[in-house]
């Protein structure tokens, strides 16, 4: 009996031992395959999102001229509306991040939904006119599809000719921009443009107090100016690491240079209000002032053509500056059935390029048409694709029917034709303000 108890013994130790030493192999070929695994299935709880892989160098900011205390503090309120109060933080971490390039959408920014979305759309609507119509000789007969795929090194020359322009036409540097402009309006005929364009240094140059709280940034720009637009886009793609950055200053870089470019005095008249400010009371993604500067160089808060003088038999007539030259780029509003909003006059409603930087129920988006001669050609125009995007990633392809307006079609007459409109999504009320009564439908699953 004891030799059996000792085998078993015997026995009971050696599958003890084999197996820990089972399990020491097991806990050491199960921590060799968690190293061995990829990161997205080591670290679950972390969301990757697709970014361009390649960055920019980012070049050190030498020269320029350190802001005064008076134009720092001039600057604040008029585009915040207080100097001693804390900024908009949504501006100083607001940059124009590219989407991966080479891919669906391409073409377009990311940003997040807040009071610079205005302003990041407008920047995407002129980028998509250089995407499609102001390429070079290699890129002109092009499908246009491949022209919203571009490259990274296009992707860059796209975003620096566009901040460049911004800063340019505010600066009174397009001819065609400043036609019409009253000598209390606009710089004189001849005047020389002066751009101006702001970047950070690590010294503040206006120091805290009771009139003056430092936001970090605002107190530490040099200021550049150019006469010349050439000059201004090398400059602009040098340090476009500053404007591009995620989570960086662009959009806040972006506004000062264009106010400074127009003028603090100027872009005070525009607003017709000495006590109004750029932000201050804003909607969720931003005022149309800041769209309208943009697009024309003037931070108007009217859409109407020319001059309205406005008045009654007791006071004298105030004369409102709308939009004085067609714009390139278009603007279109819907803001809701019932809601009493200033609609576009015929300047931004037929710009010269069928892009239109839209505002649909608050939020903001671009419409565009791969064909030049969309609003051109009376043909072209009465069945055509238009597609639809939104920094928040938003795309949708929808046709455009024109033809019912000829009311030769019965079929959109009467009752039917009063449920279509009752039944019609906000986007689709938004196309019929510019083409009245068209037919519109979806084409495939929108990505929203």
């Amino acid at each position: 009996m004891e030799e059996v108890e000792e085998v078993e013994e015997n026995t009971n130790s050696c599958s003890t031992s084999t197996s820990s030493s089972a399990t020491v192999r097991g806990k050491k070929h199960c921590t060799e395959m968690r190293s061995e695994k990829p990161a997205y299935l080591r670290q679950k709880e972390k969301i990757i999102y697709p970014r361009n892989t390649r960055t920019l160098a980012k070049t050190v900011v030498i020269g320029g001229k350190p802001i005064d205390e008076e134009t720092c503090m001039a600057l604040r309120k008029l585009v915040f509306g207080s100097s001693a109060s804390p900024p908009r933080q949504e501006w100083a971490r607001t940059g124009f991040t590219l989407r991966p390039y080479g891919q669906s959408l391409a073409f377009g920014l990311r940003a997040p939904r807040n009071t610079t979305r205005g302003l990041v759309t407008a920047v995407q609507a002129i980028m998509l006119k250089h995407f499609l119509f102001k390429c070079n000789r290699q890129d002109a007969h092009a499908n246009p599809e491949s022209l919203l795929k571009p490259s990274y090194d296009r992707q860059i020359d796209v975003l620096t000719s566009t901040i460049a322009e911004i800063v340019w036409r505010c600066a009174g540097g397009f001819v065609v921009q400043s036609a019409g402009y009253s000598s209390n309006q606009s710089a004189t005929g001849n005047a020389k443009p002066r751009a101006v364009v702001v970047l950070p240094q690590e010294t503040s140059y206006v120091q805290h107090s009771v009139q003056y709280f430092q936001d970090g940034l605002t107190e530490t720009l040099h200021l550049f100016e150019f006469d010349s637009l050439e000059d201004l886009e090398i400059f602009v793609k040098r340090y476009l690491y500053l404007f591009q950055d995620e989570g960086g200053p662009g959009a806040t870089l972006l506004l000062y240079s264009a106010v400074l470019s127009r003028g603090i005095s100027k872009v005070q008249a525009d607003l017709e209000d000495p006590k109004s400010s750029i932000l201050s009371g804003c909607p969720e993604e931003g005022p149309i002032n800041v769209v309208i500067l943009s697009l024309t160089g003037r931070a108007s808060p009217h859409l109407h053509n020319g001059v309205l003088h406005v008045g009654d038999e007791n006071t004298y007539a105030v004369p409102q500056w709308g939009v004085l030259a067609r714009s390139e780029v278009g603007f279109l509003v819907h803001e809701g059935d019932g809601q009493l909003c200033k609609q576009p006059g015929s300047r931004l409603k037929t710009p010269n390029l069928p892009i239109w930087v839209t505002l649909c129920h608050g939020h903001h988006g671009v419409l565009f048409n791969i064909n030049r001669e969309l609003l051109r050609n009376y043909h072209a125009e009465r069945r055509f694709e238009i597609q639809y995007f939104t920094c928040g990633g938003s795309h949708a392809i929808l046709t455009v029917d024109t033809r019912s307006n000829s009311g030769n079609d019965s079929e959109f007459e009467g009752p039917s034709k009063e449920c279509m409109d009752i039944a019609a999504t906000p986007l689709e009320k938004l196309i019929r303000s510019k083409w009245q009564d068209a037919c519109i439908q979806w084409n495939g699953t929108p990505l929203m």
